[in-house]
């Protein structure tokens, strides 16, 4: 699945998209991010706070509990303010 990542997210994590193929134990959104923590460094501080990133599968805003299978496309971002 591709995987998209903005703002801080994408800053952190040293680019703007990859293609990941997590295990089948990485069944959520949540679950995701807590596998994409793991690669390394860099994906541990993107994802440090899980619980302020915000998630959207195939341009639908999702919750960590939403399940991924079928997902063609995950995107990562921080919370949004307005001004």
């Amino acid at each position: 699945m591709k995987v998209k990542y903005f703002a801080w997210v994408r800053e952190r994590v040293g680019k703007a998209e990859e293609t990941v193929e997590p295990p089948a134990s990485v069944r959520t959104v949540g679950d995701l991010i807590a596998w994409l923590a793991r690669r390394d460094d860099a994906y541990a501080h993107a994802f440090e706070t899980p619980r302020v990133i915000r998630a959207a599968i195939d341009h639908a805003h999702v919750k960590s509990d939403t399940m991924i299978a079928g997902a063609r496309e995950i995107a990562f971002f921080p919370p949004m303010t307005g001004g």
